[in-house]
């Protein structure tokens, strides 16, 4: 996928945040920052989904929520005890 240069600004306690959290991740700033982007397209988007499914057909109930949570958490991989709701 070709690459587009762009200039952002941002504090410098974000910037500094970002820098760490990159390096945690053995990644560049930039790459940080695609992925962390990426997320939140995909986020939203899955937002928009549910949104759309419940107006067409009806609110999830609380049970189909809990349940949803426990399978997402075991498709990420994440440890169900350190969760909340």
């Amino acid at each position: 996928m070709a690459r587009v240069k762009r200039s952002v600004s941002l504090s410098g306690e974000l910037a500094a945040q970002i820098d760490a959290a990159a390096a945690a991740s053995a990644t560049s700033f930039s790459a940080w920052l695609a992925e962390s982007a990426a997320h939140r397209l995909r986020m939203e988007a899955g937002r928009q989904a549910l949104a759309e499914w419940e107006a067409e057909n009806g609110s999830l109930t609380e049970t189909e929520r809990r349940e949803a949570k426990v399978r997402v958490a075991r498709m990420l991989g994440l440890d169900q005890d350190k969760q909340t709701a």
